[in-house]
């Protein structure tokens, strides 16, 4: 039976008093903004020779006060993560000047899988090959299980490293890494690991929140790829998650079928494959309120000069 969780992308986690404690504990400015029964959390950003401006990032409720709000915010512009045209609407009616940001803060396209269904059922709703290799990491001797002891995040930094190399794509500093699994509690973060002899060969980490558990992150190593470990360390986690009550599985950004980097299309087709008839929960992307047309005309030449 469905309650009332709601599918959306981290489950609400980003817009959450625990994630702006990892943020403070970063050394963020957090910027806390109160209307009526909601608040939304900003995260001040620095531009070199620009100023500052302030991020807010995946809302889910937007009214005209939050907006006037938000126009009243000293900073050259606001950067809002748009979720529809009606929150688009009401940020144009109650704002002077909005414009597209020249880049998503976020993934435009989430994979969230309903997780409300029977193991059989989730598994009989994959791609063959996805099924396949669930089991064949079964087979080989593939062993998950979790942790938040130091030695493994230090693995799972180093197997970042390898994989970003690998799928050309960027990561965050280690720190971010370590706020994230140290200062959220358990209930809320979880590293999963896989292990393959005596080898760590994947891990993931994996955030319960709102109902929803969220593949944050993952890295895997480069030899031993045959066992299939990172589809195993998925399957566990899906597991897990049904178990707490969750409803939803967010497996994260997925990119567009047509794009050209290998990468980030390998990455597409091993989420895809755990879901495939999954409709993907699609944003507008992220949208700027500009208050000072200046800052934000520079800002905007500097990325033209820079690229």
């Amino acid at each position: 039976m469905m309650n009332d969780q709601v599918k959306k992308p981290e489950g609400g986690l980003l817009q959450s008093r625990e994630w702006m404690a990892v943020l403070r504990a970063e050394q963020k400015e957090i910027v806390d903004m109160h209307c009526g029964d909601h608040v939304l959390y900003g995260v001040e950003q620095k531009v070199p020779l620009v100023g500052k401006y302030l991020y807010i990032s995946r809302v889910a409720t937007l009214t005209d006060d939050m907006c006037r709000e938000m126009c009243n915010l000293r900073y050259g512009w606001v950067r809002v993560d748009v979720n529809d045209d009606d929150m688009l609407h009401v940020m144009q009616s109650a704002c002077k000047k909005i414009v597209k940001a020249p880049h998503d803060m976020q993934p435009r396209q989430n994979l969230i899988m309903n997780i409300v269904r029977t193991e059989d059922e989730l598994l009989q709703d994959m791609k063959s090959k996805t099924r396949y290799n669930i089991r064949l990491a079964q087979k080989k001797g593939v062993k998950v299980f979790t942790s938040k002891e130091q030695k493994y995040i230090d693995i799972f930094y180093k197997l970042v490293k390898q994989t970003a190399t690998r799928k050309k794509v960027s990561f965050h500093e280690k720190m971010h890494y370590e706020k994230i699994i140290a200062i959220l509690p358990d209930e809320n973060i979880q590293l999963y690991i896989a292990q393959y002899q005596d080898k760590i060969l994947a891990v993931n980490v994996i955030s319960f929140f709102g109902g929803v558990a969220t593949y944050l992150h993952g890295a895997t190593a480069d030899e031993n790829r045959e066992v299939m470990a990172p589809f195993l360390l998925q399957w566990q986690a899906i597991c897990d998650a049904k178990k707490i009550g969750c409803e939803w599985y967010d497996f994260g950004g997925v990119f567009s079928e047509d794009i050209q980097d290998d990468g980030k299309r390998g990455i597409t087709r091993f989420k895809k494959g755990f879901a495939p008839n999954e409709k993907l929960y699609i944003t507008k992307g992220s949208y700027d309120i500009v208050r000072s047309s200046l800052h934000y005309s520079l800002y905007r030449f500097l990325q033209k000069l820079a690229k």
